[in-house]
């Protein structure tokens, strides 16, 4: 079996969204994934994430979702012009996630089922977009503010999105941390709640000793132990969702 992938710059969809897409190069039909970036932008980190689910046997694409708002900028001129603006709208994100599932379901390779995962304000959105896209899998990886606003002052403007839970189409997967405020252990425990109320598949893990971020190796929130366990979770998680 070739570990060989592709990986490069691609325009989505009608509006020929700028995306970076990954995939493997041989073998059979493999099952996608749509990687949210989070609001420092659509930047190397992501790219880095995206190019592991190629070299794991899946399709890979993250749209860049701040195309429109700040076309040709870095990824922190982006996320800087964005975050001034209080983020983006939910259902531009929903569209433009939505196109990148199409381009997925759309390749030569494609197996059909389609996942999605983001981290930090991705995660948020990858809950969001479960309750209007229709998915096989999602990943919630420290998505901040699902259920509660943010405090007065904090730079995002997004509102809640408890009273869609009851529309979320596929399997939910949460990776949290003990130490984290955003969100919070007892947002995630009363997540956990509403999910089980709307009769939803949510399974979900928080870590002693992490918090936000501890995913990323390139920050001091970084704690290899969760992570390494996190992406253990992931993998077996879409594989028995989406395949592999």
């Amino acid at each position: 079996m070739s570990d060989a992938i592709r990986a490069e710059t691609v325009f989505i969809g009608d509006e020929q969204i700028q995306a970076y897409q990954a995939r493997p190069v041989d073998g059979g039909p493999v099952p996608g994934v749509v990687v949210i970036h989070h609001l420092p932008g659509y930047d190397e980190a992501t790219k880095e994430m995206v190019r592991k689910f190629a070299a794991n046997g899946y399709a890979a694409i993250c749209p860049n979702l701040f195309w429109r708002e700040a076309p040709g900028a870095s990824p922190d001129d982006a996320s800087a012009f964005v975050r001034g603006q209080g983020g983006i709208a939910d259902e531009q994100i929903i569209r433009d996630v939505a196109t990148a599932a199409a381009a997925l379901r759309g390749l030569d390779n494609a197996a059909g089922k389609v996942g999605v995962i983001g981290h930090c304000s991705g995660g948020r959105q990858a809950l969001l977009v479960a309750t209007a896209v229709e998915l096989d899998a999602a990943v919630d990886c420290y998505g901040a503010f699902a259920l509660e606003p943010p405090p007065t002052g904090f730079p995002l403007r997004v509102t809640s999105i408890k009273d869609r839970l009851a529309d979320v189409r596929c399997p939910v997967l949460g990776l949290f941390g003990d130490d984290d405020k955003y969100p919070a252990p007892a947002e995630v425990a009363r997540l956990a709640e509403l999910m089980a109320e709307h009769g939803k598949h949510f399974e979900y893990q928080s870590y002693e000793g992490a918090g936000h971020g501890f995913f990323a190796v390139d920050r001091p929130s970084y704690r290899p132990q969760a992570a390494v366990d996190g992406w253990q979770r992931i993998f077996a998680f879409f594989a028995e969702h989406l395949g592999s």
